[in-house]
C-alpha cells in the first residue's frame, strides 16, 4: 500500500515538473517573439567600445630644441577644433627667472623636405622659476595637412621681465633641420629686456625685426 502511494506521489511530481517546463518554454517563446533582437542588442556596443577607440584630434609637431634657451619644449601639437587649429606646448623653465612669453616659428615640411612658414608670432604666458606648464595658445592657425607633410616648431625668442634670449640665424637652423642636417646648432644671444610688460600683465611688446 505504501509503495503504491509513493509511486503516485512520484508520478505527480514528474507531471508537475513537465507542466512547469512547458510553461517556461512558452513564456520564453513569447519574449523572443516580442523582442527578437534582445539577445544580441548590446553585443555591437561592446565591440565598438573595444575595437574602435576615439581617435585623437591632435597633430604632432616636431621640435628643434635650442639647448641654450631657458625654456625647453617637452611636447608640441596642433589641437583641432571646428574652426581652426591651436598650438599646444608643454614647457619647462630651467631658469631662476619667471618667464613671460616666447616668439616661435611653426613651419611645414613637404615630402621633398622643402620648408614653408606656417606661423611666426609672439605669445604671452607666465611660468615660474624652475616650473613647468602645458599651454594652449588662443591664436588660431589655419592648416590643412597633406600626405607626406610634417610640422616643425622652434622657439626663436624667450622673454622674462629682465632678459630676452634671442636665437641667432633661426631660419638657417630650421632649413638645415628640414634637410636632415642636424649639425647646425643654433646660437643664442642674451640681452636686457628694455620693454618690460606692465606688472600683472603677460603681454609681450617686444617687436622682432
Amino acid at each position: 500500500m505504501l509503495r503504491r502511494v509513493g509511486l503516485l506521489i512520484l508520478l505527480a511530481v514528474v507531471v508537475t515538473a513537465a507542466e512547469v517546463s512547458r510553461k517556461d518554454a512558452k513564456a520564453q517563446s513569447k519574449t523572443q517573439s516580442y523582442f527578437p533582437a534582445f539577445e544580441f542588442a548590446f553585443a555591437p556596443l561592446r565591440l565598438c567600445a573595444s575595437n574602435n577607440p576615439l581617435q585623437s584630434r591632435d597633430v604632432p609637431v616636431e621640435v628643434v630644441q635650442v639647448l641654450e634657451l631657458p625654456l625647453n619644449v617637452h611636447e608640441a601639437s596642433l589641437t583641432k577644433t571646428e574652426r581652426a587649429y591651436f598650438l599646444k606646448l608643454s614647457l619647462g623653465n630651467s631658469s631662476d627667472l619667471k618667464m613671460i612669453g616666447v616668439h616661435y616659428s611653426l613651419a611645414l615640411i613637404d615630402s621633398r623636405n622643402q620648408l614653408q612658414l606656417l606661423a611666426n608670432r609672439n605669445e604671452g604666458f607666465s611660468i615660474s622659476a624652475y616650473g613647468s606648464k602645458t599651454l594652449t595658445f588662443k591664436t588660431p592657425i589655419k592648416f590643412k595637412q597633406k600626405d607626406g607633410e610634417r610640422l616643425l616648431l622652434m622657439l626663436e625668442q624667450v622673454y622674462s621681465r629682465e632678459l630676452i634670449w634671442d636665437v641667432i640665424k633661426a631660419k638657417d637652423a630650421l632649413e638645415a633641420y628640414a634637410r636632415g642636417d642636424f649639425s647646425v646648432v643654433p646660437a643664442v644671444l642674451r640681452v636686457a629686456n628694455q620693454v618690460d610688460a606692465p606688472p600683472g600683465e603677460s603681454r609681450i611688446y617686444f617687436r622682432r625685426n
